[in-house]
């Protein structure tokens, strides 16, 4: 047995973890690290920060628990995630003006897509609708300073939910599936592109995929999102 620890920058509300980030450091922990096969992580409940939790191995991944309660669950996932398509980069950097979380946030200090981090610290990465395109499809570019699997998921976790309608239907990651095909390399820029696919009752189901300078696929997911009172988040 070993134990995760969630630092305080990772955060997503200002009291638990980011849900990519927390999910991509748990399928780091699996055989292959992470990279070369989709991983699928449950979130069961906000991971706490600071705070060190026991990661067990089940029988066809990992879990995370705190308390006596499971937090996370990772286990490969059973299907490859289906990219979405992809954009240019002047057009991907256009939308970024348009990013609704400038207007209003329900957590703007999110580690990934927080308005109010610091170049450096947070990921900033601000995937707003993008003109010509269809309702429920946004994108922005991101120059990555770290090359890790759990910055990759975090990167991939937020332009998925902001596809959605997050100001008025607030919500937090419940399910999450990436295969990462190759690690990203610092000082690159890429182009992360993400998309509403559904609405089933207090669920949304999204996806969002990471492309290289030459459009190719470096990472790819596909989310659940939970419907949540922001509030009690905070």
């Amino acid at each position: 047995m070993t134990s995760l620890l969630v630092p305080r920058r990772f955060n997503g509300p200002p009291r638990s973890g980011n849900g990519g980030w927390v999910s991509g450091a748990l399928a780091a922990r699996l055989p292959g690290e992470g990279v070369g096969r989709p991983v699928t992580v449950t979130l069961r409940q906000p991971p706490p920060l600071e705070v060190p939790m026991p990661v067990s191995p089940t029988a066809n991944g990992a879990m995370l628990s705190h308390d006596g309660g499971v937090v996370a669950e990772a286990a490969y996932a059973e299907h490859e995630p289906t990219p979405v398509a992809p954009l240019p980069v002047g057009r991907a950097a256009e939308a970024e003006a348009a990013y609704r979380g400038h207007r209003v946030h329900p957590f703007p200090s999110c580690f990934v897509c927080g308005t109010s981090r610091r170049v450096g610290d947070g990921l900033r990465i601000f995937a707003g609708p993008v003109e010509g395109e269809p309702e429920g499809r946004v994108a922005a570019t991101w120059t990555p300073y770290a090359s890790d699997v759990p910055t990759t998921w975090a990167a991939l976790d937020c332009p998925g939910g902001w596809s959605s309608d997050l100001e008025g239907r607030p919500s937090v990651l419940g399910r999450i599936t990436v295969e990462v095909r190759q690690l990203p390399r610092t000082s690159e820029r890429y182009v992360v592109v993400g998309e509403q696919r559904r609405i089933d009752g207090r669920k949304t189901l999204t996806a969002a995929t990471l492309f290289g300078p030459g459009a190719e696929v470096v990472a790819t997911a596909e989310h659940v999102w939970i419907a949540v009172d922001p509030e009690s988040f905070r």
